[in-house]
């Protein structure tokens, strides 16, 4: 009997000391208290929280003073750790909740090594774990927040939803594997200063990063000399071993499978979600595959969209009255930050639905000042529109910027509604050991309305006038008819209103894909060279536009060839490790005249 109370005491001892120890190692930070504009806070900045392995997240939290009953927190869980953090706490403080700002492990004051994208998943849940077993939580917890911020949400759902999650507001969501590094299989070289950019230091490598002439100096030196794209921080003087590492998996394979929700892990999403982005949103892509996914998978996804003619920027905060050359209409003019904070008062404090989202897909008709609502994106239209990619010159004359296509006129061809010859095509030459200025294919647009087009070496068909208004609503599909003379290449597609006037609008950022990879994420599938093939578009960005009586739709498409991408020479081998050694022979592109573009469109 004294034995085992002696025992009994000896575990009790050491489990206090156990429990000191840990105290010791995660001290409690008594909150401070900090008043301003008449409102005080109770503020821990220097909250450190443990993951399942060891690691250790810096955490903000900010409180209201006057909340003496537990109040739901919303997160904000981001890679871009900044001093000034402590301000969208407040944000969140100032309307009825607990903010939380957590930083990516080994961010901020964690002691631990940066690792973006690979951790998150367990990281995040963690955190929210954290919130609602803390006294001041009612054990309700929302995320928001834009780019990076938005994946971390999808990556704290992906292998189930902590019971305290009630639901998420990823804006302008980055998908990896998806929509970056690359985009339908083409890395973008933006990417490269980014990995120093966030990974540099505890916050960020404002100084570096900021330097847009060292980047601008890399792009040309790298493709002056033609060098490998993954030897670029070889040229660039600074190790990038994040930059290398994601070169080595071009398709979508477990590396990136492991970060994300992947097809049946969407099903048991079952939260509600509000996603924000915009018709000039480079991340539109990533917003728009994990809607597409997770109404696939979830049949009862609660999942609403938000769309207008917004940037990266603009579809996470305010979007600005004048974007890139457009003055956006007034009902565009949207506080986002206050419908986020609506949408976190409907779902977890049972407040009224924000009147914008009359059902799930909400999005602003450029040209008609309205909003439009569908139950689907495929709703969002009524009818089909096609059209074909014809060798015939339509006769309209067009100014061009930075050289003419290949045609060498200013004029386009047509894009007709009646199927053409499928034998007949436009052929198309790129010459990648050519590396002057005066050859990069420069196809795509520097603001949204402009009086010249971009053609590059490219081709531009346009349709015939249009006699009467409609809307264009959604994204384009069809196929392009190709044939090309290596195993490999890549492209883009551009679209445009050519308003009667003679300007042209962008209706979207332009789309880019790899030929290999368009009909599989996960498996490449080399061309034939010189057998005609057909390739279907991959995620394409959605718009929405009135197009007036009289406009023409115009369409750009070209094969890549410029300092801003990685350069696929063709061969078939890794396009990361492809030198201007691997050019040989210039790519031959014969466009067919049996590809189609299908352009959504409601009519009355």
């Amino acid at each position: 009997m004294k034995k085992s109370i002696i025992k009994a005491y000896s575990i009790a001892v050491l489990a206090l000391c156990f429990v000191a120890s840990c105290k010791e190692q995660n001290p409690v930070q008594t909150p401070r208290t900090v008043t301003e504009n008449g409102t005080t806070y109770l503020i821990q900045d220097s909250v450190l929280i443990s993951t399942q392995d060891g690691a250790k997240i810096h955490a903000i939290v900010v409180r209201n003073a006057q909340n003496e009953e537990p109040t739901p927190a919303v997160l904000f869980h981001t890679i871009y750790a900044r001093k000034s953090d402590l301000k969208r706490a407040k944000i969140a403080a100032d309307h009825g909740y607990v903010g939380v700002i957590s930083y990516t492990r080994g961010k901020g004051l964690s002691p631990d090594s940066i690792v973006p994208y690979k951790h998150e998943t367990t990281d995040t849940y963690a955190v929210i774990d954290w919130i609602s077993k803390q006294d001041w939580s009612n054990q309700k917890v929302g995320m928001y927040g834009g780019s990076y911020v938005g994946f971390t949400q999808w990556a704290a759902v992906k292998n189930k939803v902590h019971p305290a999650l009630k639901t998420i507001v990823p804006s302008v969501s980055a998908a990896p594997g998806i929509a970056e590094p690359m985009e339908n299989g083409v890395y973008f070289n933006f990417h490269f200063p980014w990995h120093h950019y966030v990974s540099n230091n505890k916050y960020l490598d404002t100084t570096l990063y900021y330097n847009g002439q060292r980047w601008q100096d890399l792009n040309m030196e790298w493709y002056q000399k033609g060098v490998a794209y993954s030897a670029m921080d070889s040229l660039d003087g600074l190790p990038n071993p994040q930059f290398r590492e994601r070169l080595l998996h071009p398709t979508i394979d477990s590396y990136w499978q492991d970060m994300i929700p992947y097809k049946e892990d969407f099903d048991h999403i079952n939260i509600p979600v509000l996603a924000t982005t915009g018709y000039y949103d480079g991340g539109q892509i990533g917003t728009q595959y994990y809607l597409r996914e997770h109404t696939k998978y979830n049949k009862n996804a609660e999942h609403y969209l938000v769309i207008g003619p917004y940037t990266h920027f603009g579809a996470q905060q305010k979007p600005d009255a004048h974007v890139m050359g457009y003055d956006i209409d007034s009902v565009a003019q949207i506080d986002i930050t206050e419908l986020i904070f609506e949408w976190f008062d409907y779902v977890m404090k049972g407040k009224a639905k924000p009147a914008l989202l009359q059902d799930k897909i909400n999005y602003e008709v450029m040209g008609a000042n309205k909003w439009g609502h569908a139950a689907s994106l495929e709703q969002m239209a009524n009818d089909t529109l096609n059209f074909y990619l014809s060798n015939k010159r339509s006769g309209v004359a067009f100014s061009s910027l930075f050289g003419t296509g290949n045609n060498g006129e200013d004029i386009h061809y047509t894009l007709s509604e009646q199927s053409g010859d499928p034998n007949a095509f436009l052929e198309q030459t790129i010459d990648f050991a050519d590396r002057s200025n005066l050859t990069w294919n420069s196809s795509g647009w520097r603001n949204i309305i402009t009086d010249s087009l971009m053609v590059g070496h490219g081709f531009s068909f346009a349709t015939e006038p249009f006699d009467s208004d409609f809307e264009l609503n959604g994204s384009f599909g069809g196929e392009i008819s190709v044939s090309i003379n290596k195993k490999d290449f890549d492209y883009k597609v551009v679209l445009f209103e050519q308003t009667p006037d003679g300007k042209f609008f962008a209706l979207a950022l332009p789309y880019v894909g790899r030929a290999s990879y368009v009909r599989d994420r996960e498996h490449q599938q080399l061309l034939t060279p010189n057998e005609k093939t057909k390739l279907p578009f991959g995620i394409v960005r959605m718009t929405s536009k009135k197009i007036s009586k009289g406009s023409r739709l115009v369409v750009v498409i070209n094969g890549i060839k410029d300092p801003f991408t990685e350069i696929n020479y063709g061969t078939g081998k890794s396009v990361a490790e492809e030198t201007i050694k691997d050019a040989q022979e210039p790519l031959i592109i014969k466009w067919y005249g049996d590809s189609y573009l299908e352009i959504p469109v409601k009519k009355d």
